[in-house]
């Protein structure tokens, strides 16, 4: 995934299989640190959970904070956060059209595209997500 580029590519075998415009944390610049930054995560993570109940009509969930996450905010006396998921749209009182960076460190799709990643991609996936 490219934040600066706004792009989430799946990368398949031997070629890329779908590339999709994405909408990020509402200060989407910088590596997530701590809860509330509104930033989202940085690095090698792994695709972790699922969740087909999901208030973003579904969701799957990247394995932030890993221990280094953990390490520096603790160091800084504060909580690194979590529940870092790729999902679907928004409810009701926020047009993704009018605001792109808007999850609270998430990354947001299309509820169409979501169903598409959610079916194409499994647990123990790894996601590299790039400045």
């Amino acid at each position: 995934m490219y934040k600066a580029q706004r792009l989430l590519v799946l990368d398949g075998a031997d070629d890329v299989l779908r590339t999709y415009p994405i909408g990020l944390g509402f200060a989407p610049e910088g590596h997530k640190q701590f809860e509330g930054d509104g930033r989202t995560p940085e690095g090698s993570y792994l695709i972790d959970r699922r969740n087909p109940n999901s208030l973003f009509h579904l969701s799957i969930g990247i394995s932030y904070p890993n221990e280094a996450d953990i390490a520096f905010a603790e160091a800084q006396g504060k909580s690194p956060g979590g529940d870092i998921f790729i999902h679907g749209g928004p409810r009701k009182g926020i047009d993704p059209m009018n605001k792109r960076d808007w999850t609270a460190g998430c990354i947001s799709v299309t509820d169409r595209q979501i169903e598409d990643i959610y079916a194409m991609v499994r647990d123990g996936t790894p996601i590299d997500i790039y400045a």
